[in-house]
């Protein structure tokens, strides 16, 4: 049996994260990961980092691609009633921004370091299951290449995503859960086409939500709202084009480019949170615990703030065996989970069409106060760049 001093279970960018920054503490750690290297590389997802994301993996050594090829918002704009309203990120936040730059080009990076750094990232791996996670001594049991293999750990870290195994090897009865799933969905496409604007949009519209973004100087992020019971079948190429044309529209006749659609899908929105986020020596961390919808494009950002905190307790304790960081854990995480589960919801329920007339004017209400008033603006800027306290 292998033993090491934390046991991580997915290579995702929590659970890579999480290994690098314990390395650099000189605390060894396994990662073990179901999907191949291959697989987890080019899994496309999350684009915007926060700027407390983007500062960290400055920090602490894993920026330099990001830097040359992070793509700067200081600014994104609100689009209604054929009108753009810029929102200054920089300006109303004492210059700090948001950066585009893809979770796949994270993960990359994350584990190039690792593997130069000699750390132990294990591919391919099957059937993970945790076990006597309330010891002092929790095992985690994989089979690799056929044959089962067993590593003795000091602490585990469940990084394995909302569908991974280890929430679930916390007893049912302990877990509080908290959940939410909204009446639609969206409509993803990537573009082998230059974004048409070089700042995020978000657009209400009367027949739906949309969302322009990018992923680099040749390739377009698209989004568009659906109903939750739709099927990727269901929009063929030319729909989504009409859609897409209709609700980003402006009455100054802004263009929007198009071009080969390389990619299409559908994701489901969903706010999710389970109290606690740990059990004995079982600590979850990113979509393992929680789930945003991706309108405030917090799920990757709580999932580096979740490792951060975990990261200093785990330090914490192999250096002075306390457990106070670690015992804090939960209550830490989850003040920074609910202030992005409130302001993801906040864009979610303001920019999505709703069948309630009532509730449409609402909306306008507050997109029309929010580019009006700089206090408002101040506040959704502070949020979407990521609060520094909570």
């Amino acid at each position: 049996m292998v033993h090491t001093q934390v046991g991580i279970v997915g290579a995702g960018p929590a659970g890579l994260l999480l290994s690098h920054l314990l390395h650099l503490e000189g605390i060894e750690s396994v990662v073990l990961e179901r999907r191949s290297r291959d697989y987890v590389e080019k899994r496309v997802r999350a684009g915007v980092l926060e700027q407390g994301t983007v500062d960290l993996l400055m920090a602490t050594g894993v920026g330099a691609r990001l830097a040359r090829e992070g793509l700067v918002h200081r600014g994104v704009e609100l689009r209604f009633e054929g009108q753009g309203h810029r929102i200054a990120l920089s300006d109303l936040t004492g210059g700090r921004a948001i950066t585009i730059y893809g979770q796949q080009e994270v993960v990359k990076d994350l584990i190039n370091a690792r593997l130069s750094a000699h750390g132990v990232v294990h591919f391919d791996v099957g059937q993970v299951t945790v076990h006597d996670a309330n010891s002092t001594r929790p095992i985690i049991r994989y089979i690799q290449h056929g044959r089962q293999s067993e590593i003795q750990c000091d602490f585990v870290a469940g990084c394995d995503g909302f569908h991974g195994i280890c929430r679930d090897t916390i007893p049912a009865s302990l877990l509080q859960v908290y959940e939410r799933e909204y009446p639609f969905s969206w409509v993803g496409i990537l573009v082998a086409a230059p974004p048409s604007s070089d700042e995020l949009i978000y657009a209400y519209h009367d027949r739906g939500f949309a969302l322009h973004s990018l992923r680099s100087p040749e390739i377009t992020r698209l989004y568009l709202q659906c109903d939750h019971k739709d099927t990727i079948e269901q929009w063929p190429d030319e729909r989504i084009w009409e859609e897409l044309h209709a609700r980003l529209a402006t009455r100054d006749g802004w263009t929007l480019r198009a071009g080969p659609i390389l990619e299409k899908s559908i994701t489901a929105m969903r706010s999710f949170v389970v109290e606690p986020m740990q059990y004995g020596r079982l600590f979850l961390a990113g979509d393992a615990a929680h789930i945003v919808p991706p309108t405030g494009a917090k799920g990757l950002n709580l999932a580096v703030a979740d490792v951060r905190v975990l990261s200093a307790a785990l330090t914490k304790w192999f250096r002075t065996k306390s457990t106070r960081l670690l015992d804090a854990y939960t209550a830490t995480c989850l003040r920074r989970v609910w202030r992005a589960q409130d302001f993801s919801s906040w864009m979610t329920t303001t920019l999505h069409r709703v069948p309630e007339a009532f509730d449409r004017h609402l909306q306008l209400a507050r997109l029309r106060y929010v580019t009006s008033s700089p206090a408002a603006a101040t506040s959704l800027a502070e949020n979407y760049v990521g609060v520094e306290r909570v």
